[in-house]
């Protein structure tokens, strides 16, 4: 059997793990939020992004069972984030471009200095 199968995990706190396969983002309020994103893709580099403050996503659970959350604030904004990946995006790629360029920039920076630091070329 050869299928594909797309997941992330979100865990909050503790008690607060969701499981997500398959999932799709079937509803976004219209009302944009910021708040500062970051991501182990590009570590060390932080900015403001631009988000709806509620998402409805539908998805299967571990069990392979169908659910559907509303989801709201922090749960919201990292559902999309990790939704943004199984779909080849990161958080640099929802600002504008010139802010973008920027980001680059000092992740590029950054990534010399540490060779620097680290006696690499």
């Amino acid at each position: 059997m050869d299928f594909s199968k797309r997941l992330f995990i979100v865990l909050l706190e503790e008690d607060e793990e969701y499981v997500f396969i398959n999932p799709e983002i079937i509803e976004t309020s219209s009302d944009l939020v910021a708040y500062e994103e970051g991501c182990l893709s590009i570590p060390g580099i932080y900015t403001d992004v631009e988000r709806p403050s509620k998402v409805t996503v539908y998805a299967q659970d571990i069990k392979g069972k169908n659910f559907k959350v509303e989801a709201s604030g922090i749960l919201a904004r990292v559902i999309q984030h990790e939704n943004d990946h199984l779909n080849g995006k990161l958080f640099i790629d929802r600002v504008n471009e010139e802010k973008r360029e920027v980001l680059v920039h000092q992740y590029e920076k950054k990534c010399r200095r540490s060779r620097i630091l680290h006696g690499r070329k």
